[in-house]
């Protein structure tokens, strides 16, 4: 669901261009992933000793196809408890490729045709990020499961409660596929803190770096001047994403953006800041700095430290707790890619579609979503403020 009439005509207009300098640049470009889907290598013993909870298969829709073709990068149609009975996207030859990848003869030509079908149970949103909370209350009051993109709302605290309270009124599952929270590192993390390696965590750091000279096409153009706190998840997952926390007031500070849709005369958010670093307290009193950017070229990626009573977390653990947890990542289902983000995409899926047949929440479920990304919301609004500390809303299912 990304793209629209005008993006298409300057895609073809670069298309074009690019023909006329001829295929080696063009093919050394096509050669270049987006940053977070660059190649994971392949762990030969992801699936050892993984057993099958049930026979039973779910019956997903998927929607949403666009330049970062989310819809099939999570893995769902390897998955063996999965059936991926129909796909949606708004434009007719995207539709058609994501069914394609993911060996599904169902297609709708939108998300709202497509909730319509009774026989879906659950419903993977990765549309564009605008859209995400609309689609995702959509989903859910069909009485279907559903897991999104991220973030969870897209700069409204409105949604952030309209999502939250459709959750509990459906009873259905939310989970929010945050790429940060099945790094092999956080991961670590979280095993080590739940088995009180930690203590209480006094400072985390967590940084998303993404230079954007140009932005990502996308549907409408929503990524152009897009204001870093916005998209906060990646950072913010390295301390709620470790102990299941939140943060409760924040002071941040803005840097103008350097480059030209960065100019708030340049993007529909009138957004002035390039770089927003933002200073969290967290609800146990602890203090987090999370840092988003999309002007600064160089070392890029999702990436955190975190500091607690007990130890701390630098690359690898170094603190009191000697008997160590097993820090793997659970095992995957047979055929199921670990894919791209770290190798986090198939563990999202897998614990969406095992919260399922296990009838329990998902890692990333509302409350923490709503708690990771409304943190940066708020962050922004800080930023703009000239960092004036302000509070922030707590989610709690």
């Amino acid at each position: 669901m990304q793209h629209f009439a005008t993006r298409r005509s300057f895609l073809q207009a670069i298309g074009f261009a690019a023909a006329a300098l001829g295929l080696q640049s063009s093919a050394e470009s096509a050669e270049s992933p987006i940053q977070g889907f660059e190649k994971t290598p392949t762990d030969p013993n992801a699936s050892k000793g993984w057993k099958p909870l049930s026979d039973r298969r779910i019956r997903v829709g998927i929607v949403g196809y666009g330049v970062c073709s989310f819809g099939a990068a999570f893995s769902f149609q390897d998955h063996p408890n999965v059936e991926v009975l129909a796909v949606s996207d708004l434009f007719p030859d995207r539709c058609a490729t994501l069914a394609k990848a993911c060996r599904c003869q169902k297609t709708y030509p939108s998300l709202e045709e497509l909730v319509k079908d009774d026989r879906i149970e659950a419903v993977f949103v990765a549309t564009d990020a605008p859209s995400h909370a609309r689609h995702c209350i959509e989903v859910l009051n069909h009485g279907k499961h559903v897991a999104s993109a991220v973030p969870a709302v897209f700069g409204s605290l409105e949604d952030a409660q309209k999502l939250l309270e459709t959750v509990k009124s459906t009873g259905r599952k939310y989970m929010m596929f945050e790429t940060s929270c099945f790094h092999e590192e956080l991961h670590a993390m979280r095993q080590i803190y739940r088995a009180g390696g930690f203590g209480k965590l006094v400072y985390c750091e967590g940084e998303y770096y993404h230079y954007m000279e140009e932005p990502i096409p996308s549907y409408k153009d929503w990524r152009v001047g897009l204001p870093p706190q916005w998209y906060p998840t990646h950072s913010n997952a390295y301390c709620p994403g470790v102990n299941g926390g939140s943060f409760t007031e924040v002071s941040c500070m803005g840097i103008p953006g350097a480059i030209k849709h960065l100019q708030p005369a340049n993007n529909v958010y009138k957004n002035p800041f390039g770089t927003e670093i933002a200073l969290f307290r967290t609800n146990d009193g602890g203090t987090a700095r999370m840092a988003v950017s999309w002007d600064t070229p160089g070392d890029s990626g999702e990436k955190g430290r975190i500091r607690g009573q007990r130890g701390s977390f630098y690359g690898k653990y170094d603190g009191l707790q000697k008997n160590l947890p097993n820090t793997k990542r659970p095992p995957l289902p047979p055929k199921v890619d670990a894919g791209g983000h770290g190798g986090s995409h198939g563990y999202l899926m897998n614990e969406f579609v095992t919260a399922i047949l296990e009838d329990r929440k998902p890692l990333v479920d509302v409350a923490l979503a709503l708690n990771l990304t409304v943190s940066g919301i708020v962050a922004h609004q800080s930023a703009l403020k000239g960092g004036e500390l302000l509070k922030i809303p707590q989610y709690n299912l």
